[in-house]
């Protein structure tokens, strides 16, 4: 071998190994930057889901669902057999409950309807004075007390007395609507239409007064006796709790 090629090969390791280093950094930064790549799509993941999350928040099943006041008819149908001389136990308390409805609704006239045409009419006519005292015996005036009578030939057995009144009252939807496919919509992270309406329609009959949803009551003038034995006690270092 000739000092000419010694000095070639001398000079190509010493070229090799120049260049490994710089092949070693090359493929670091070429699996850092690949898992640069990695972190920053696991980031716009994360981001892009907190921002579908945060977007898919539904709307209030309030809005949904709201309740409002409307003049609403109220319903009773009182059952007459055909063999009965007088009002039962049990629909005289229903007459009672519906009547004090009634009165704390502030109605104007429960409508009284009478089968005609039906196997129980007679029987329906002839107690329709014991429904009316009822009535009357429960709050109601007898100028308030209506009464008509109905059309009940369709029936094949003993037809009802329909009683009614209209009264404003809170009310919200009916329950049940399914305007979406329950399972399709699912993905949007929102709750379905029919949710909240339940609890809606249970607070809408919670409500005794329906104007409190509309404003406040008045204040009611103070008790001064109450009010003074209060402040004597207080100063005395008695309770103050009522007894």
């Amino acid at each position: 071998m000739t000092k000419y090629s010694t000095s070639i090969r001398q000079d190509a390791e010493a070229e090799t190994m120049v260049h490994k280093p710089s092949a070693y950094r090359f493929s670091r930064l070429l699996v850092a930057s690949s898992m640069m790549a990695i972190a920053g799509l696991a980031t716009s993941c994360g981001s892009m889901g907190d921002r579908i999350q945060t977007g898919s928040i539904p709307d209030d099943y309030r809005t949904r669902h709201p309740i409002a006041l409307a003049d609403v008819p109220h319903t009773l149908d009182l059952a007459i057999g055909t063999g009965d001389k007088a009002l039962p136990i049990g629909s005289r308390d229903v007459l009672k409950g519906f009547a004090a409805n009634f009165i704390s609704s502030g109605g104007g006239t429960i409508q009284v309807a009478l089968p005609q045409g039906a196997i129980n009419s007679a029987t329906a006519t002839h107690l329709s004075k014991d429904i009316r005292r009822q009535l009357m015996t429960a709050g109601v005036s007898a100028p308030q007390i209506v009464t008509t009578v109905y059309d009940a030939s369709s029936y094949e057995g003993a037809a009802p007395v329909h009683l009614t009144y209209n009264a404003v009252t809170a009310v919200t939807n009916t329950c049940g609507q399914w305007p979406k496919d329950l399972m399709a919509d699912s993905m949007a992270n929102r709750n379905w239409y029919n949710f909240g309406c339940a609890s809606q329609n249970n607070l809408a009959a919670q409500i005794a007064n329906p104007m409190d949803l509309v404003a406040p009551r008045g204040m009611t003038p103070i008790d001064a006796a109450r009010r003074t034995t209060v402040i004597g006690n207080y100063r005395d270092g008695s309770s103050t709790a009522s007894e």
